[in-house]
């Protein structure tokens, strides 16, 4: 039973960092266009992109986290790692909730440079890099 969850973990986690990273890249191509039938393009994109890909993923991917903590909470609970895991994951839920509210505000045309959106696009990759090291290595 663990490891089918820790499989359905780990798709849920892959489909949820392919909508982060592909989102704050749509923004960035909807900050820097100049085309109005493009931005309307892009927000539908966008929602689409986080309503029936990100959230699901999120959903699923927590899900089975909590499952997996549950489950083996006698192994893990005393780790220090994990608990540096779940401090990494709750950045990345602010990151997943803090492209929402970009989203909406996109969508209304409030207007950003280009550039937020680049330094906030490579802030998940350090994060995945992070918990994925935590994970595999467990080094405390």
């Amino acid at each position: 039973m663990v490891l089918w969850i820790k499989a359905i973990h780990i798709i849920g986690f892959t489909a949820w960092f392919a909508g982060i990273f592909y989102i704050w890249r749509l923004f960035v191509y909807h900050a820097d266009t100049e085309s109005q039938a493009v931005r309307d393009q892009l927000a539908i994109m966008e929602r689409k992109l986080y309503k029936f890909i990100m959230r699901p993923a999120m959903v699923i991917t927590l899900a089975c986290g909590v499952g997996l903590f549950y489950l083996q909470w006698d192994v893990i609970a005393r780790s220090y790692w994990i608990w540096i895991k779940v401090g990494l994951v709750l950045l990345v839920l602010g990151n997943h909730f803090l492209s929402n509210y970009y989203r909406l505000q996109l969508a209304r045309g409030v207007s950003y440079k280009g550039r937020r959106f680049r330094f906030l696009n490579e802030v998940p990759t350090l994060l995945l890099i992070c918990i994925v090291l935590l994970a595999v290595l467990k080094p405390f």
